[in-house]
This record gives structure tokens, sequence and C-alpha cells, in this order.
């Protein structure tokens, strides 16, 4: 998935202000604790990221999006 594909996906489902708090805020236990940005800006794949973010909030996230 590329960058701006996962950006447009997590700002669909949270909004772009939410999106940009919940990248930057939270620590995601799927990401080994790491925000959304370490993650991403350590490597990781932003599938990886993604399936983290789906996993996390399954009630939040379209499933036309997962």
């Amino acid at each position: 998935m590329r960058l701006t594909d996962f950006w447009s996906r997590l700002e669909e489902a949270f909004g772009p202000v939410y999106a940009r708090s919940l990248a930057r805020d939270h620590a995601f236990a799927r990401l080994d604790g790491r925000t959304i940005d370490e993650a991403i800006a350590q490597g990781v794949d932003t599938v990886t990221v993604w399936r983290a973010v789906v996993a996390t909030y399954p009630d939040r996230v379209p499933v036309r999006l997962h």
C-alpha cells in the first residue's frame, strides 16, 4: 500500500484531524507499542500498520477499507 493510500484511508475512517492525532499519540500494541508515525518512520510496511489500525478499531474502519 502506498503511503498516500494509507493516509487517505486513515483520514476517511477517522477524519483528518483525529487521524493525525491518532497517528501521533496512540501507541499500538500490534506495533510493539509504537505510534503510527514512529512505525512508519522506522520502516514498518504501511500494510502492517494499516492492519494494526483495523485490528484495534474494527468498528470504526469501514469494511470496504479493510
